[in-house]
């Protein structure tokens, strides 16, 4: 094993201790500027030990979507992660905030897939054929990186900051949808925190999938009929403590909300 490799396998194994230890330094010190070849081989060494201990994996998540946050980062592209069955939680359900670090959260349109999107050329067309359902969703993020003080080795090696999600409702078919132009209002404990529109990821949700499935095409691990697709946030995303409501609702989707455990 090279030295970079035996490095790739030591910071797997730092973030990996680093759900139940707490949060560590970041890692980008130890990889080139930029260099998220070597932060996906750290993502999918995690991934592949979630598996072996029998988690689930149901879908992926699409983050830095907003060209701000990009150019924050010094990246001109979003990142992905993969999404397990004990991340899931529904509509009013209360989440146990022990689950989480540094949280986070953001509202998104979730997607479920009814055709695998295996092309490495997908396009929005490909895209809107492959979807089945279209449900609200507001993403819990954390990181496992002290601060949050990441660039984008950092978010990609560490699951591009996954935590949890919750699901609303109702489900809806793609026909007649706004996706683009449909406002989202996302609130804690009933003030209004985070606003956006669909536009607002990467201009529209369905061009964030079709990077998605391009760039997951290219890594081997093409979407698959029946995942779960985040497709990234339409608005700012802001903290949140023990004992909040959460609650958001995106304009002819739907809404969805949950409590986080005192």
């Amino acid at each position: 094993m090279s030295e970079h490799q035996d490095k790739i396998r030591q910071m797997a194994g730092a973030l990996l201790s680093a759900y139940n230890s707490g949060a560590i330094a970041p890692i980008r010190e130890h990889f080139a500027a930029g260099d998220v070849a070597s932060a996906y081989a750290i993502q999918q060494i995690q991934v592949a030990e979630w598996q072996a201990t029998g988690r689930r994996p149901v879908g992926r998540k699409i983050g830095l979507t907003n060209k701000a946050v990009q150019a924050q980062l010094g990246v001109g592209e979003p990142d992905y992660g993969y999404l397990f069955a004990d991340m899931v939680y529904g509509d009013g359900d209360e989440v146990p905030f022990s689950r989480l670090q540094q949280p986070r959260v953001e509202a998104e349109i979730a997607f479920l897939l009814k055709e695998d999107l295996p092309y490495h050329d997908a396009s929005v067309a490909d895209v809107v054929r492959a979807i089945d359902w279209v449900l609200p969703s507001i993403e819990i993020v954390g990181s496992r990186i002290a601060g949050w003080d990441i660039r984008i080795v950092d978010t990609i090696a560490d699951n591009a900051s996954s935590g949890l999600l919750a699901l609303g409702g109702p489900a809806r078919r793609l026909d007649g949808l706004d996706l683009v132009e449909c406002a989202m209002s996302l609130s804690v404990n009933g003030k209004v925190v985070s606003t956006g529109r669909g536009r607002d990821c990467l201009g529209g949700p369905l061009n964030a999938v079709a990077w998605l499935a391009r760039r997951a095409a290219s890594f081997g691990e093409p979407l698959r009929a029946g995942e779960l697709i985040l497709s990234g946030a339409l608005g700012p995303m802001v903290g949140v403590q023990a004992g909040d409501r959460v609650e958001a609702s995106i304009d002819g989707i739907g809404r969805v909300g949950f409590s986080l455990s005192a």
